[in-house]
């Protein structure tokens, strides 16, 4: 039984752990590069060794959730969030650098978005739609929240005092990990109950149909995940070099964080009856359509702004998805170490974006980027109506 309590502690958690964790090289990159003299490629490449970590972690990390639950993996999560940030925040050489980003990557597997969901499923079972979508909430309030944190602390203390007090926020984070309950779903549900569930057995039910069922749902994940990594990285670079100001295309770019958190907000107001797939329709067209407002942002400035709306719409409802699909597609008792497997592509890719759009924005222009971008994104969309073709009919019929 997932309680209020919950999600509310999950929630809080998301917000902290994201905020001083995947959002942090942005707040103190550029001071780390001048204060140390590194070069900017090779300080924001402790993030990329981070991202990589998460995926070689990912398959561990899941099987690990499914077997002792979220208390005890996310609160070391949180223990080695606190290591990985104090020790960036002691480190003079390249080694101890990246080994304080590796230790960081380790940690935001255990307790980023697909180990809290893990957790929930855990839990709840089928019944981990809603709050996982509740608790991406808080969590997509990350970096409006911790990025001004972050500023004002290296302004006023410097990044090293900053990144300790990030030290400090992760600890304030194993209270809400302590509170996870440990039971399993179904433990103590009776054969009567589970009949009314809304999802009450898996769309892929054959190893055949789990084969393809993952497969798509990787598919998904993984350009998804490309895309988000390279919007988080250039979308401000992106709208400058299409004519711009650097003024306003960084306030552009914060509509993306808006739209995200207001799509999210409709989805737990109204989308209670909607079929995960369902809204993994609804979301990925969003991305399209929103690129292909991109292309026209140089000439009109409110395509700029429904390019970045629509981005953060699209964003924001995948991530939900990311964590309802496999309620509805696989076994939710295998859940944290299956969706482990299949997100590890989504984790490497998401690590070589920013390089691979910095060299195409390098030699080919912005306008090449953003063509890929709907391009990718247009594939996206195709695979969900073919992930509906294949299982939604089934999923209806339970």
């Amino acid at each position: 039984m997932i309680t209020r309590h919950t999600v509310i502690s999950l929630g809080i958690s998301q917000l902290v752990c994201w905020g001083i964790s995947y959002y942090l090289i942005a707040a103190f990159g550029a001071r780390i590069a001048e204060e140390l003299g590194w070069g900017e490629p090779l300080v924001y490449g402790g993030f990329s060794a981070a991202l990589i970590i998460m995926a070689v972690t990912s398959p561990l990390t899941g099987l690990a959730i499914d077997r002792f639950g979220g208390k005890i993996v996310m609160t070391a999560g949180s223990l080695m969030l606190a290591i990985g940030c104090g020790g960036i925040a002691l480190s003079y050489s390249i080694e101890a650098y990246y080994l304080s980003w590796m230790m960081l990557g380790f940690a935001m597997r255990l307790c980023l978005y697909d180990a809290a969901f893990a957790a929930l499923a855990r839990i709840g079972g089928v019944h981990a739609k809603r709050p996982i979508s509740q608790i991406t909430l808080l969590g997509g309030l990350a970096s409006t929240v911790f990025w001004p944190i972050g500023f004002f602390l290296a302004e006023t203390f410097g990044w090293r005092v900053a990144l300790m007090i990030y030290a400090l926020f992760a600890l304030l984070t194993i209270p809400l990990h302590l509170s996870i309950p440990t039971s399993r779903f179904g433990d103590q549900t009776k054969a009567a109950d589970v009949k009314q569930l809304s999802f009450p057995s898996p769309s892929a039910a054959t190893a055949r149909e789990q084969w393809a069922a993952g497969s798509l749902y990787a598919l998904i994940f993984t350009l998804l995940n490309f895309l988000n990594s390279a919007m988080s990285t250039h979308m401000i670079t992106l709208l400058a070099g299409l004519g711009l100001t650097a003024a306003l295309s960084v306030w552009i770019s914060t509509l993306r964080g808006i739209g995200q958190s207001f799509a999210r907000v409709c989805e737990v107001l109204f989308g209670a009856r909607l079929h995960p797939i369902s809204l993994t329709i609804l979301a990925s067209l969003f991305l399209p359509v929103g690129f292909i407002f991109g292309l026209f942002s140089g000439q009109f400035l409110a395509a700029a702004l429904l390019f970045a709306f629509l981005f953060g719409a699209g964003n924001g409802l995948m991530t939900i998805t990311r964590g309802t699909l496999p309620l509805v597609l696989f076994d939710h008792k295998t859940y944290g170490s299956l969706v482990g497997k299949l997100l590890v592509p989504g984790f490497l890719l998401s690590a070589i974006s920013p390089i691979v759009y910095t060299y195409i924005i390098q030699h080919y222009g912005e306008q090449t980027a953003l063509v890929i971008s709907a391009a990718l994104s247009f594939v996206i969309f195709a695979l969900s109506l073919l992930l509906k073709s294949r299982f939604y009919p089934t999923a209806a019929k339970q």
